[in-house]
C-alpha cells in the first residue's frame, strides 16, 4: 500500500464520500482532466457531483464517467454543454500499466475519490480500491463512532 501523497496548497472542489464507505482504498493516484472551458467555469463555481461517477478503462486509457458537471447559465450560445460527457483521465504509461494490472489481474476496481486544483489545474484522485461486505461497514461505523466518543471523554478531562 502507498500512502497518500500529502495536498499542500489545493482547493477541494467536489469529494466522493461514497468511495470510502464502499470501498477498502489501496494504491491512489493523481490524474489530470481533459476539459473544455465552459466546465473549467462551472468547476471553478463548484458545481460538480462525483457520487455516481467511476472510472472505465478502454484501448489502454482510463475515462472518467457519470461526473456530472452542471453548465453555468451564462454559457456560450455556440457550445451545447453535456453535462455527462466521458472525460479523459491524463495519467503516465506506468501509472496506466499499475491501475490495468490491478484491476484485470488483481480484483480491484478503480475509483475517483476526489476533484481539486492544484497550481490553477483540475486534479482528479483515484484509487485502486476492493468492495467492502456489509459487515465491514458495520466495523468501520462502530470504530468511528468510538472513535468520537473517545474524543468527547478526553475533551471532559
Amino acid at each position: 500500500m502507498s500512502k497518500a501523497k500529502s495536498r499542500t496548497g489545493t482547493k477541494d472542489i467536489a469529494i466522493n464520500r461514497r468511495a470510502r464507505h464502499d470501498y477498502h482504498l489501496d494504491e491512489r493516484f493523481e490524474a489530470g482532466l481533459v476539459l473544455e472551458g465552459w466546465e473549467v467555469k462551472a468547476l471553478r463555481e463548484g458545481r460538480c457531483n462525483l457520487s455516481e461517477a467511476y472510472i472505465m478503462l478502454k484501448n489502454g486509457e482510463a475515462w472518467l464517467f457519470g461526473c456530472r458537471i452542471e453548465p453555468l447559465g451564462s454559457a456560450s450560445t455556440h457550445v451545447t454543454p453535456d453535462p455527462l460527457r466521458l472525460r479523459k483521465l491524463l495519467l503516465n504509461r506506468r501509472e496506466l500499466g499499475r491501475i490495468f494490472g490491478g484491476v484485470q489481474k488483481e480484483g480491484f476496481t478503480c475509483v475517483p475519490l476526489s476533484l481539486y486544483w492544484s497550481h490553477g489545474r483540475a486534479k482528479l484522485e483515484i484509487a485502486l480500491a476492493r468492495g467492502k461486505q456489509k459487515f465491514d461497514k458495520r466495523a468501520t461505523e462502530k470504530e468511528r463512532d468510538w472513535n468520537r466518543q473517545k474524543q468527547r471523554l478526553m475533551r471532559r478531562n
